[in-house]
């Protein structure tokens, strides 16, 4: 299934199950059809009608230059348009950033959950280099989609140096993350700004006036920077709830069933919330 934008971009997105209306935002990496979304929207979709994007550059959505995190806002926007002009919203990462944003600008969203937004709020946590997003512009401009791949993942994500080398040993998996490696900026001018060490602005997202679970893994399995991120976030929002569970890190691959359980449970209880209020 398609939707347009509002500058005109051709937004593919799947639509599963029965229910209130919920839409996944993916992280780095991350289109509709990997394996572990399709997982997650299959199991969703007992209680939800799941709608599952390619955010724009990515699978079979179109793209337009210059990248604006607006625009990406707007592809949101259009999805939940297509759901019926509301939806629940989860997202993931780089994916949670941009549904938080989304939430700020006033976007028709009924319960937010996003899930280790990969904030540097701490001045002693690992910080990416300031030229990140520069870094990896100049890289695709130049064609060197692996290097991007790898700088992303080692000097922007911190994982060790060996991980790119062992995923190039998977040919479909490493072809997977090559084939978005475009989108890679857009992800770190999602991330620009919030990645310093420093602590949330006062007032950050104060306009997200909706219920939002902040989901993080448990500590054995997320680093400490991620802890601290979704500890903030939290703190921040005006109805923020933190759930640190084991099963919903994201530097490996994804724990659909500790997922689903985390944001079903959620979702379900601030609608039972909401009905005993009206």
């Amino acid at each position: 299934m398609h939707t347009t934008s509002r500058d005109g971009t051709t937004i593919a997105y799947d639509r599963d199950g029965d229910g209130d209306p919920l839409v996944l935002v993916g992280g780095a990496f991350s289109y509709r059809r990997y394996p572990g979304l399709v997982k997650l929207a299959g199991l969703l979709g007992t209680h939800f009608t799941v709608y599952s994007y390619d955010r724009r550059g990515r699978g079979d959505s179109g793209d337009a230059k210059p990248y604006a995190i607006e625009r990406e806002i707007d592809d949101l926007a259009a999805v939940i348009s297509a759901a019926g002009g509301h939806a629940h919203v989860w997202g993931l990462s780089s994916g949670a950033v941009l549904a938080l944003e989304a939430a700020a600008a006033g976007l028709p969203i009924r319960n937010l959950a996003v899930q280790e937004p990969p904030l540097v709020v701490d001045p002693a946590d690992r910080r990416p280099p300031s030229d990140l997003l520069q870094r990896l512009t100049a890289l695709i401009d130049a064609g060197q989609r692996a290097a991007a791949v790898r700088y992303f993942m080692v000097d922007g994500m911190g994982a060790p140096a060996f991980v790119p080398p062992l995923l190039r040993l998977m040919p479909g998996a490493w072809k997977a993350l090559t084939a978005v490696a475009h989108t890679l900026p857009y992800d770190a001018a999602l991330l620009r700004g919030y990645q310093e060490g420093c602590p949330l602005p006062a007032g950050q997202w104060a306009s997200v006036t909706s219920p939002v679970l902040v989901m993080c893994g448990a500590s054995k399995e997320t680093p400490a920077f991620l802890q601290h991120a979704a500890e903030a976030v939290a703190a921040a929002l005006p109805d923020g709830r933190l759930a640190q569970r084991p099963g919903l890190g994201h530097t490996k691959a994804l724990n659909a069933a500790a997922i689903a359980a985390t944001l079903t449970e959620f979702l379900i209880s601030t609608a039972q919330a909401g009905d005993r209020h009206a």
